[in-house]
């Protein structure tokens, strides 16, 4: 994607669609922006037209990771497409992998509504979506066929389950789900299921994640399925080294850092109607300490875990400093909703000059 296209895709969103998006619920808002999308790209001619000027191919930016190839480091987060509905539209934004779910064995409603809530001072969210979702048999339905896309899949537990059988939960959407997974991540770091942070401590989360990656491995025994965790921004400094360190000895492929996030500190606009609301924030506010996870986690891991770094990615600048953090891959979500599609092109195209600076200055 040419950076001048970019940058008016940018301003027509901004000036011309997002205001008019913003007057609706922010739920309805996403079903119809995320439809909308999906019917353009099914145009033969417009679904051309918006891969060519939204997608940034260039050799420099593809990424070897998890024993696949990344056409580029920028991927969709978890929560957008959470039945497997749009992803091979959302490539055509220019994202390299889309991570869809959280899928739970039996389909749930979630919370009730409303569970979205907007805070464009801070160009944030707060969400109680509470794993909405189809479950896990409908969702291996649609990713049955043959694709090119990269699809992670994302698994948790459905709410009525108590902990003590979480584990049931997450073999089941390993049986069901890894072999049509790029890539499978255990979530115990939403939120909105209760009780579900208690996953994280590391003498239930070892055996999860052992008996997940055994399930994985007789589900697809012809080829190894990548297992990650995807953990909170909330943990303290010790907890985040216990995990890594257990990431290291169950020889896990990669960690996500972070999910959202229950505290409220950060928050700049705290006269919004809605900074008080039940769940987890995402978006800026969480940046900082997503970004001290991520540091803290590559001094413990090395190179021997991948590290996907979520949580307050608004800018090419701020994608440029997590890649050089120590993540190999980044994902999006909230800088979405207020940035609009140019986004993952425009990371992309920033991604590609610094690649291209570094070979004209080996020396710097």
């Amino acid at each position: 994607m040419r950076s001048s296209t970019n940058s008016v895709a940018t301003v027509i969103f901004k000036r011309l669609l997002r205001p008019w998006l913003f007057l609706l619920a922010p739920e309805i808002a996403h079903g119809w922006g995320f439809g909308a999308w999906r019917m353009c790209v099914a145009l033969p001619l417009v679904g051309r037209f918006l891969r060519r000027n939204f997608t940034v191919t260039d050799p420099a930016l593809r990424v070897h990771a998890l024993g696949l190839e990344f056409p580029n480091p920028v991927g969709l987060a978890a929560g957008f497409d959470k039945n497997a509905v749009g992803y091979e539209a959302m490539t055509s934004m220019g994202f390299g992998f889309i991570e869809i779910g959280t899928v739970t064995p039996r389909p749930q409603s979630g919370n009730p509504c409303p569970r979205l809530f907007r805070l464009a001072k801070d160009g944030a969210l707060i969400n109680r979506l509470g794993f909405n979702n189809d479950g896990a048999e409908k969702v291996a339905e649609r990713l049955s066929r043959s694709r090119k896309t990269i699809v992670g899949i994302n698994i948790g537990k459905n709410r009525t389950t108590p902990n003590e059988r979480a584990i049931d939960d997450y073999v089941f959407c390993a049986e069901v789900l890894t072999p049509h997974a790029g890539y499978v991540v255990v979530n115990v770091s939403s939120p909105n299921t209760p009780g579900l942070r208690e996953l994280q401590s590391v003498d239930v989360l070892g055996p999860l994640l052992a008996t997940v990656r055994n399930t994985m491995d007789r589900a697809v025994p012809e080829r190894h399925v990548p297992l990650l965790i995807k953990i909170a921004p909330d943990l303290s400094d010790p907890e985040t080294d216990q995990i890594a360190d257990l990431a290291l000895d169950l020889k896990l492929d990669g960690i996500i850092a972070t999910n959202t996030t229950l505290d409220r500190g950060a928050l700049a606009g705290s006269s919004s109607k809605h900074h008080l609301e039940q769940g987890g924030l995402s978006g800026p506010p969480v940046k900082e300490r997503s970004l001290s996870i991520l540091r803290r986690l590559k001094k413990r891991v090395g190179e021997s875990v991948v590290l996907i770094s979520c949580g307050g990615i608004t800018t090419p600048e701020d994608a440029c400093e997590r890649l050089e953090a120590g993540a190999t891959l980044i994902q999006l979500y909230t800088a979405l909703i207020y940035e609009g599609p140019g986004l993952p092109g425009s990371i992309n195209h920033a991604l590609l000059l610094r690649s291209r600076s570094k070979i004209s200055s080996p020396g710097a």
